[in-house]
């Protein structure tokens, strides 16, 4: 029987990631088999989960998926002794309208999965104000339960004293408080953390954060204060058709962003995934029957792709007689024209007529429900497919035939559509589920 525990937050950069990666390596480090999942759409923190534990982690989404789904994904942790599910943005954030199975927050999770939170209080510039937070947390939402608080970025032992006696005052227990530590921050970039195959020193890193949270934080009591927890057997599994029987997939610096449960469930259907480096100048394997473009960050390496003839070349003779599809930076590159943040336009592989540009940045972020009025990979005319968007590219030209009526999570329709032309087609959202 395992152990579950949610790790939460009153907000986004406090530090959940950091003491996620340090629980987990500190307690793998002591011979425990530990399991993580991530609350939300993310598809950073997933990789630097299995970088701590040696055990792919996939991510659980209230709002996109069912019980059912999250049911199943979660009973990957039947084996493991801890299970730990990192939480997104602060513990009851989500969207205004509920989604399949709750807005996406991650107390939507902590109370489905029946597991306590811990959480990361960051008190800089108060005192016993955070105490008044946590007690506000602990009781804002009923069946969702508090274990206790970990201090982070402490100033000093008086600042501890205070925020740590009116913690206890409050009925709320303290496993730990950590002081600074330039040492252990995970560097960032526009969409998130810089990707944990881009860091050489990754595992060194998540070791010190360990060392450091195991000099400050009772991990026998954050152990104790987890719920006993075996998963229920799921009734089905992922309802997802692969989007085709040989799958080539774009998979480097410039194209990672891919859910891990997509590519399990491609695979548990009897998909056969075949990797390629747009970047090394590959060509997708003449083999495949689909291609498929993830997003990443082809804004950071716009010139590269524009310089490889050879994939931009094989892309176009692949799409002639079979589909091609890009999610994101993935459909920025099926586009005409990239132009990145220096105002330098990149010819792209010209597969669809989007022209997009980082020169001016404008974030679009949420969750998106997307009903296809045209065939993709995968998915039928008339599907209704959940996704999130996430991206700083302003849309210059988007003349194709929509791939689909696009709205956000407040049921508002988005000028974000996709595209389609011949074979090819795109979206600006990363597929998580398709409704049942």
């Amino acid at each position: 029987m395992a152990a579950g525990l949610v790790i939460s937050a009153p907000a986004s950069g406090v530090g959940k990631t950091t003491l996620t990666l340090a629980l987990a390596r500190s307690w793998r480090n002591r011979g425990l088999n530990v399991q993580c999942f991530k609350s939300g759409p993310d598809y950073i923190d997933p990789a630097f989960h299995a970088a701590a534990t040696g055990r792919a982690s996939v991510n659980v989404d209230s709002w996109a998926m069912d019980r059912a789904t999250i049911a199943h994904l979660v009973s990957r942790g039947a084996d493991a002794d801890v299970v730990l599910a990192e939480g997104s943005m602060g513990l009851f954030d989500g969207v205004a309208a509920r989604g399949v199975s709750g807005t996406g927050a991650t107390a939507d999770l902590a109370e489905m999965l029946g597991w306590p939170v811990l959480l990361v209080i960051d008190p800089s510039g108060q005192a016993q104000t955070a105490a008044a937070i946590a007690a506000g947390l602990r009781d804002y939402r009923p069946g969702v339960r508090l274990a206790g608080v970990v201090l982070n970025r402490i100033a000093s032992p008086r600042h501890e004293n205070l925020v740590r006696h009116a913690l206890i005052e409050a009925g709320i227990n303290v496993f730990g408080a950590l002081p600074r530590h330039a040492e252990i921050s995970l560097p960032k970039r526009h969409l998130g953390l810089v990707q944990a195959e881009e860091q050489a020193e990754i595992g060194t890193l998540i070791d010190e954060a360990a060392r450091f949270v195991a000099e400050h934080v009772d991990l026998d009591a954050v152990l104790r204060s987890a719920a006993a927890w075996s998963p229920q057997p799921a009734a089905n599994g992922l309802n997802v058709t692969p989007p085709g029987q040989r799958i080539a997939i774009a998979r480097d610096a410039a194209f990672s962003f891919v859910y891990p449960h997509m590519l399990e469930a491609w695979r548990a259907a009897g998909a056969e995934i075949q990797p390629f480096s747009p970047l090394a100048d590959e060509a997708p394997d003449a083999s495949a029957d689909v291609c498929w473009l993830p997003g990443g960050y082809p804004e950071l390496h716009a010139g590269t792709i524009a310089a490889n003839a050879r994939f931009r070349s094989s892309l176009r003779a692949f799409a002639e007689t079979r589909p091609v599809h890009g999610e994101c930076g993935g459909y920025m590159v099926l586009g005409e024209g990239l132009t990145d943040a220096d105002g330098i336009r990149h010819e792209m592989t010209g597969l669809l007529g989007l022209e997009t540009s980082f020169a001016k940045r404008r974030m679009h972020l949420g969750y998106r429900l997307a009903a296809l009025a045209g065939p993709m990979p995968g998915h039928q005319v008339g599907a209704r497919l959940r996704g999130h968007e996430f991206h700083y590219s302003t849309i210059l030209a988007q003349p194709d035939t929509p791939l689909a009526v696009v709205h956000d999570a407040t049921g508002a329709v988005i000028a974000e559509t996709g595209s389609r032309r011949g074979h090819a087609t795109g979206t600006f959202f990363h597929l998580i589920a398709e409704d049942r």
